[in-house]
């Protein structure tokens, strides 16, 4: 597991997943939220504008991030 800091909270689920490279674009993170193949705090999770906040653990695939707060 990785962490990744962010400087503000809340953050778009979507747009966690495409500024860490988690996937391609914006659209594909949208894409593969709403098939539920996201989870977040180890629930599935379909809402592409969840927002996140320190604390929070995202996997997706193979990879998996924490949340810090920067």
């Amino acid at each position: 597991m990785r962490e990744v800091e962010i400087t503000t909270e809340p953050v778009e689920l979507y747009k966690i997943l495409k500024f860490e490279g988690m996937v391609p674009s914006g659209g594909e993170a949208k894409v593969v939220i709403a098939a539920g193949q996201v989870l977040v705090n180890g629930e599935i999770e379909t809402r592409k504008r969840k927002k996140i906040v320190s604390g929070d653990i995202i996997k997706f695939g193979s990879e998996t991030v924490k949340i810090q707060l920067a």
